[in-house]
């Protein structure tokens, strides 16, 4: 009798186990060569009877996203909705049968509908498809905190850009803002109102991660890290401005051009944002180290957040036609070095990547991976994954970011950043204010970080088409962030 409850006992554990190892196969292997018949119907009708996971806020309590029962045919499927509306639209995206899916909603499909190769979730599902049970998915929880998402949304309105926060020291990604958005309810039945341009501007662009902009002075903190790395300058080394500075036998004038600051240091040429000291810094260290301290930052690579590649742009030099540039006989040194640049290679960064220059400086020149997932909770409460923090590699060294970090505070404190003061609060921060191309109107940008001697906040904001400076339009909405995450 024991030997046949043995063999018995056996025989179900090998049945298991191949129907474990057949569902994983499909899932794991097969799945993607099937998703790529756009005729497979079943699998979509299939795909709406799997109660999807849901996507909360930081708190754990902000739903992002989760699902609406309905009957259909004597099934129960399900339908997502989006009960914070624009809030976190262009990280979570959507997911809908029409139009198929964008951001989290797309790259983290696997998890959210439980058909990730993760042992125990394939081990729960094929047990809920063996008692018939509706399948379930796992929840993300994402490191965006609602309350400071909402204050950036509300401090862009009725502009063009975006605001990007992130925890110095670990790479969570605080907030991630894109003006306008849009609400992801609406693009399966109402398209047309959910993409209708707003302030001239399309919603469904993701200008926080895929938006390239010129930086302008912003991207004095790059060539600043260049400078004191090369061994060649310090904060006290001394230049003389005479309001201009010659590049290729033309004049490169400063942004304020009404006097020429005379003899001043380098701390002081960051603090007042002249562009003379910095395009001689340029010219003086050459395109290829610029370039190379760019690499360190993270620009010519894609950034490494978990929303879809397509759904990110890479930082770094750009021609007119778009295309990176690498051709170092293409790069005017002096002009890069104050964040402009001719048509043949002008540098072009996404908000994200501001961000994380400003995050590097405030935690000692390291840069971290930036992440907007936090863990995947399975449905019984169960972790199934949990994203630790993981440094990219180190920027500048770490005496040198104290250094730069001690300019940027000089920056708020007295210089092209006063809007950004936080009474009792150090704050570090830098300006940008970038031509445009149209007559009148800027590309303007801060990026900061607070408190500036114990680092828990870095945040970057740029803004389209204004007519005032980064210190007056972009440094006042990041000063609002800052204190929605730090108060």
């Amino acid at each position: 009798m024991n030997r046949q409850i043995t063999r018995v006992a056996v025989m179900s554990m090998v049945l298991l186990a191949s129907l474990i190892i057949g569902t994983t196969y499909w899932q794991a292997w097969a799945a993607p060569g099937l998703e790529d018949r756009q005729d497979n119907s079943i699998q979509r009708v299939a795909e709406f009877q799997i109660d999807r996971g849901r996507i909360l806020a930081a708190d754990g309590k902000t739903v992002l996203a989760d699902n609406v029962r309905r009957k259909a045919d004597g099934k129960d499927l399900f339908f997502r909705r989006y009960p914070q509306h624009g809030l976190a639209a262009h990280i979570v995206g959507y997911s809908t049968a029409v139009r198929s899916r964008a951001g989290l909603e797309a790259s983290e499909n696997d998890f959210l509908t439980g058909s990730n190769t993760n042992l125990s979730t394939v081990v729960d599902t094929t047990l809920d498809k063996l008692k018939g049970a509706t399948i379930k998915g796992n929840d993300l929880h994402l490191t965006l905190r609602p309350g400071a998402q909402r204050v950036a949304l509300n401090a862009l309105g009725g502009k063009c850009g975006a605001a990007v926060a992130i925890e110095p020291r670990t790479g969570r990604v605080l907030v991630a803002a894109s003006s306008p958005t849009y609400d992801p309810n609406l693009i399966e039945g109402r398209f047309k109102q959910a993409s209708r341009q707003k302030f001239g501007c399309s919603p469904l662009f993701n200008r926080a991660a895929a938006g390239l902009y010129t930086p302008g002075s912003t991207f004095k903190v790059v060539t600043a890290s260049a400078a004191l790395d090369s061994g060649k300058y310090t904060p006290e080394s001394r230049f003389y401005d005479p309001g201009y500075c010659e590049e290729y036998g033309q004049r490169v004038n400063n942004y304020d051009t009404s006097s020429p600051f005379g003899t001043v240091t380098l701390a002081q040429g960051m603090q007042n944002s002249i562009n003379s000291v910095f395009c001689n810094i340029g010219k003086a260290l050459g395109g290829r180290r610029l370039v190379d301290k760019m690499k360190r930052f993270g620009f010519y690579s894609v950034p490494p957040l978990e929303t879809p590649v397509n759904e990110r742009a890479i930082s770094g030099l750009y021609n007119s036609r778009g295309k990176l540039v690498t051709d170092e006989s293409k790069i005017d040194p002096g002009r890069l070095a104050f964040g402009q640049g001719p048509n043949t290679a002008e540098p072009k960064l996404t908000p994200l990547q501001m961000a994380m220059v400003a995050a590097a400086i405030a935690n000692g020149g390291m840069v971290m991976k930036p992440y907007v997932v936090e863990k995947v909770v399975a449905p019984d409460g169960s972790e199934v994954t949990k994203t630790n923090p993981d440094a990219l590699g180190r920027a500048v060294s770490p005496n040198h970011a104290t250094e730069i970090a001690q300019m940027m505070e000089s920056v708020v404190q007295g210089g092209t950043g006063t809007a950004a003061q936080i009474p009792g609060v150090r704050v570090a921060g830098k300006t940008g204010t970038a031509e445009s191309g149209v007559q009148g109107t800027n590309t303007t940008s801060f990026m900061s970080f607070a408190p500036a001697d114990n680092p828990r906040v870095a945040v970057a904001v740029i803004l389209e088409r204004q007519s005032g400076t980064g210190g007056t339009t972009a440094a006042p909405i990041a000063k609002q962030i800052m204190e929605a995450l730090i108060r």
